[in-house]
């Protein structure tokens, strides 16, 4: 098996691609209790610096500490974590681990909102290794709010993608929408 590996544009995540499908759902894990749901995301919290593990369609984002260890460091065993996992045909989750929780029935600015995000902004972000989703839309004031995920959680540059990108994307295909913020 050979895992591909891509720098991403926040410098403490990195992405690797392991040539297969991850998880036909975005998922992330910010700690070792979180990622006690999965084999792989337990096994690369167990390597030194690791503190973050996001699942992509087709790759995993491994966040680094800030004050840990260097990539050069942190790669190899990353790899073979990933590598073992795939190859011991373990499943990604634990039974029993659900990642989504549905609420009620959208307005249809929200669905627009979601079908534009699902469509136009979630492909562009996974490309550098994160996700972005839907987190509320205030229809009396135009806000929508939008949770970053994987590499794109404190990117340096996602204020810069959702104020010049998502925004202005939003603004002009869905008028009700007057401003973008991010869900810290």
């Amino acid at each position: 098996m050979f895992i591909q590996t891509e720098p991403t544009p926040n410098p403490n995540v990195l992405k690797f691609l392991p040539g297969r499908d991850v998880s036909a759902e975005p998922r992330e894990f910010l700690n070792a209790d979180e990622a006690a749901a999965s084999p792989l995301a337990e096994a690369l919290f167990g390597l030194e610096s690791v503190a973050g593990v996001f699942f992509g369609s087709d790759y995993v984002s491994v966040t680094r500490r800030a004050d840990g260890l260097d990539w050069s460091q942190m790669k190899a065993p990353i790899l073979a974590g990933i590598m073992d996992h795939f190859v011991s045909g373990a499943p990604l989750m634990r039974d029993g681990t659900t990642n989504r929780a549905e609420a009620g029935e959208d307005s249809e600015i929200v669905i627009e909102i979601k079908q534009l995000l699902d469509s136009r902004v979630r492909p562009a972000v996974a490309q550098d290794g994160g996700d972005i989703l839907f987190d509320a839309f205030d229809e009396e004031t135009g806000v929508l709010t939008l949770r970053m995920r994987g590499a794109c959680a404190g990117c340096p540059s996602s204020s810069a993608t959702l104020k010049a990108g998502v925004e202005q994307m939003m603004k002009h295909y869905i008028p009700e929408v007057t401003s973008v913020e991010q869900v810290i």
